[in-house]
């Protein structure tokens, strides 16, 4: 059985770049992608996944066009730009961050009572 787990907030440009990153995808193929990169942990909505695409794609960092699928159906295709890259980067980076503050309060020891 596996355990479903929400994205956490902030999380899902990073997942979407990630995955973007890898190859031009459809939307189900992303959304497939974070599955199964995520080891079946994070599933993806639509409803939560083309909003972040149209984002993306007023900020620049994707481009979209229409192709057909392995499945002979017509889907738009995302695939990652130079500036979508650079965004990635930074998301990554502030990823870390997050995580790295984390790691140190979960590590940190009982400071010592004030007498």
């Amino acid at each position: 059985m596996t355990n479903s787990a929400d994205v956490m907030q902030g999380t899902l440009d990073l997942l979407i770049l990630k995955a973007l990153a890898l190859e031009p995808m459809h939307g189900w193929g992303i959304s497939d992608r974070i599955r199964q990169m995520s080891r079946d942990v994070f599933r993806i909505g639509q409803g939560s996944l083309y909003p972040a695409l149209h984002r993306f794609d007023s900020r620049g960092w994707v481009t979209s066009y229409w192709r057909t699928t392995e499945n002979n159906r017509i889907a738009r295709y995302y695939q990652l730009t130079a500036a979508g890259r650079h965004a990635l980067a930074g998301e990554i980076e502030r990823w870390r961050s997050y995580t790295t503050a984390v790691d140190h309060v979960i590590d940190a020891e009982q400071p010592p009572s004030i007498s």
